[in-house]
């Protein structure tokens, strides 16, 4: 490790503030579906962000290239291109009608990190590849981290079989649609080994408003939840006349209510004791085919989400939520469908990284919070397959996953700088 000057270090960084901006202006554009954006995954609009990403990173000599789920990979050679790689990378993709820095920010940073390398002729040790990664967003097809596990061959069996949730359509149709091998990826053919990656950098703005209440502009991460889902569940019951007294109805509307609730109480319980997890549910009706205003309704749909940061308290979770079922069964005489469960592994943070993450902000004197990420991310993927990995959040109000994500230009300059740093400093 050499020491380097800290100062040109941020001026090379802060001096691509105009690139950086234009290009966050042309991805807005690429994926533009008022309100917001939508670059959907493996569809027209994660295309054009992947197109425009790479005439960039063509345009920087770097070496531009593909996997079988059509993650792009841009890379800056180092002086050992036999060493295991640093991989800095985030998605393109977007929920419906998102934000634009979601995911995006992690992209163009590593771009920006590359670029101030570039102009102060600094040649990394190894190989720095920064990863546009793929269907990150997990709404779209119902399974986490499609493009990270697919390129550590971790996907998990039956997601290529997956159907997007528009146009019905599998996620093999659409990878293959896009220049992907889905055969490939069902041999568990991948491109990264994990042995060959040193370590894994991803930027992201923050989710929740945690910087915006603190006035800083930058945090580094602590960890990302993992999660057990229900993706499509349903409660059985019958469909009554209105008039139906309380007894004899199986209302499950009402046990959907009764488990709602339940729920809350439960995460209120583990709020109140100070161990962080959360519970959503996502979607939460009863069929549209068959309610009304003087009907009981026989069937009510939701989905579920309960993320926590460690693997005992998740697995104490499903065992709390799955006896919260069964006292609802009986006492409302309902039947509930959980369907398939989805499953992301937690993703610890290593903390050598945190440590040179926070060394390198105290060296620009760039201040920081310490946050645990409220959401998942691609990051936590790589800690699963035992990679070294690190995040930097971002100032942004208005949280994410909507089209008032308010990261501004220089807040993500700093992270970005921090990053800088930390890559000057360790890795060349």
């Amino acid at each position: 490790m050499v020491a380097r000057d800290n100062g040109a270090i941020a001026k090379a960084v802060r001096a691509q503030r105009d690139a950086m901006d234009a290009l966050f202006e042309q991805l807005r554009a690429d994926g533009r579906d008022d309100p917001g954006v939508s670059r959907d995954p493996y569809g027209p609009g994660e295309q054009r962000g992947h197109a425009t990403v790479t005439r960039f990173a063509a345009a920087m000599g770097l070496e531009i290239g593909h996997d079988a789920a059509a993650n792009l990979y841009m890379t800056l050679p180092g002086r050992d291109r036999s060493a295991p790689v640093l991989v800095i990378g985030s998605h393109l993709d977007s929920v419906p009608h998102g934000g634009n820095y979601d995911g995006a920010a992690g992209v163009l940073a590593g771009l920006a990190v590359v670029g101030a390398l570039q102009s102060l002729d600094l040649a990394p040790r190894c190989d720095i590849v920064v990863m546009g990664i793929r269907a990150e967003e997990s709404v779209w097809f119902q399974v986490s981290y499609v493009g990270s596990r697919s390129s550590l061959g971790t996907l998990p069996d039956g997601a290529l079989e997956a159907r997007r949730v528009d146009t019905g359509r599998t996620l093999a149709e659409h990878i293959a649609e896009c220049g992907g091998d889905p055969a490939a990826l069902r041999d568990r053919k991948r491109h990264f080994d994990p042995a060959r990656i040193a370590a894994y950098l991803e930027l992201h703005i923050e989710q929740a408003p945690s910087l915006v209440e603190a006035g800083r502009p930058v945090a580094i991460c602590t960890g990302i939840p993992g999660n057990f889902r229900y993706t499509d569940a349903w409660i059985e019951g019958d469909h009554e006349h209105v008039g139906l007294p309380r007894r004899f109805r199986r209302d499950a509307a009402m046990a959907g209510a009764a488990f709602a609730m339940a729920l809350d109480g439960l995460w209120a319980d583990y709020d109140a004791r100070g161990i962080p997890m959360a519970c959503t549910l996502g979607r939460f009706h009863t069929d549209p085919a068959a309610h009304g205003l003087t009907i009981v309704p026989g069937a009510f749909h939701f989905s579920l989400d309960v993320r926590a940061y460690d693997p005992g308290v998740l697995a104490e979770l499903e065992a709390k939520v799955g006896a919260i079922v069964k006292r609802i069964e009986q006492e409302r005489g309902v039947q509930f469908h959980l369907g398939p469960t989805a499953r992301a592994a937690v993703g610890p943070v290593d903390p050598g990284v945190k440590a040179a993450l926070e060394t390198a902000a105290a060296a620009q004197g760039i201040r920081f919070l310490h946050i645990g990420s409220p959401a998942s991310h691609d990051a936590a993927a790589f800690a699963a397959a035992g990679i070294p990995m690190g995040m930097i959040f971002v100032r942004n109000a208005n949280g994410s996953h909507n089209p008032r994500e308010a990261m501004t230009i220089d807040d993500f300059l700093d992270g970005t700088v921090v990053m800088a740093q930390w890559v000057a400093e360790e890795w060349t």
